[in-house]
């Protein structure tokens, strides 16, 4: 499944107006797709060359160039990659490197891999030592994927990935993090140190803001521990009674210290949820089950407050989906949202999962 960024109504423009392409240009660049053999997405290829051939002009400094270049290459190939698991669901395990396997921590990753693992789940982690390593125990390498970085003093891959082909490494935390949440249909995140506090916060806030699908974001404090206890009281007493998140953001997290809840609240996410899509200004979710019109009627009366335009309704797939070929199959509902209050969004899903 492929999460970042749903798409946008169609009624957002961009606030920049492409410009006006030299059609003699344009030809060149379309005789070299053509020269190459064609292929998937050519409109969207000749956008990237396009603009590839403004950096001639435009970026001076070596060094952004660079950037630039090698961003492009580590997600082509991560996207690459991944391609022929895209109708797999996958968990992303994030956690700390420092972590031993003599640890409880430890011990609880490769349980949670392993009990997600035997739920169909694909498992990916960052490839290194600790609870990276742990997550890729407990799923086996058939079922794993690792997202490795290159850092001065750590980390080789663990040695459960360290030559398999799911195994990419990359030279930028950005496009390592974009991979992640890409991919992944939920995260698990145990203790660990300012890169799990980043993994964390960067899923919340895009989740927060609608730059990503929702899915569950399980913290999982190892049995009787305070680690993400303490931090959600933090959370609460700073962060909320200061209104500087809603109160309903609290719902885009879950806390426990048991293997077996962090895999149901994953599961049951999916029960009958199964994606969101944008289509103009309605917000499509699909289904594994069709709602009875009752369920759709106490929906409207109990979610009012983030519904504007259209009232959440049964619709058949959309022209745009039907279009795209994408998820035609599945029941689905409809409504104009607000594109504000995902806390409450995910009530909703929440409440959709209990039909």
């Amino acid at each position: 499944m492929q999460n970042l960024e749903p798409e946008k109504p169609a009624l957002e423009k961009s606030p920049v107006e492409k410009p006006k392409v030299d059609p003699v240009l344009k030809g060149k660049v379309d005789d070299l797709i053509r020269f190459y053999g064609g292929g998937h997405n050519e409109d969207l290829v000749e956008d990237i060359i396009l603009t590839a051939l403004k950096l001639l002009r435009d970026v001076e400094h070596r060094g952004d160039v660079r950037v630039i270049a090698t961003s492009l290459r580590e997600l082509r190939y991560a996207f690459k990659m991944f391609a022929p698991y895209v109708d797999k669901r996958k968990v992303t395990i994030f956690g700390s490197a420092r972590t031993l396997p003599t640890r409880a921590e430890y011990q609880q990753a490769v349980e949670v891999a392993r009990k997600i693992s035997q739920a169909g789940y694909m498992v990916i982690t960052g490839a290194g030592p600790g609870i990276m390593q742990a997550g890729h125990e407990g799923a086996g390498a058939e079922m794993s994927f690792g997202a490795n970085i290159r850092l001065p003093w750590e980390q080789a891959a663990n040695p459960i990935m360290v030559k398999d082909k799911k195994l990419i490494t990359f030279k930028y935390f950005f496009t390592r993090k974009l991979t992640f949440i890409r991919h992944s249909d939920a995260l698990v995140l145990f203790p660990g140190g300012f890169g799990t506090m980043d993994e964390g916060y960067e899923a919340l806030t895009l989740m927060q803001t609608g730059k990503s699908q929702l899915m569950p974001l399980v913290l999982m404090d190892r049995p009787g521990g305070t680690y993400w206890k303490t931090w959600d009281k933090n959370v609460r007493e700073h962060l909320l009674r200061n209104q500087l998140i809603s109160p309903d953001d609290l719902y885009l997290y879950q806390i426990t210290d048991s293997a077996d809840q962090a895999v149901k609240c994953i599961t049951r996410f999916y029960r009958n949820f199964h994606s969101t899509r944008w289509v103009k200004d309605l917000l499509v979710i699909r289904l594994q089950y069709t709602p009875q019109q009752s369920a759709i009627d106490a929906l409207n009366d109990d979610f009012a407050d983030i519904i504007t335009g259209d009232k959440i309704h049964i619709t058949p797939p959309l022209k745009e989906e039907l279009e795209d070929k994408d998820v035609i199959d599945q029941p689905r509902i409809a409504f104009g949202f607000d594109r504000r209050q995902y806390g409450r969004l995910r009530q909703l899903i929440d409440v959709l999962n209990s039909f």
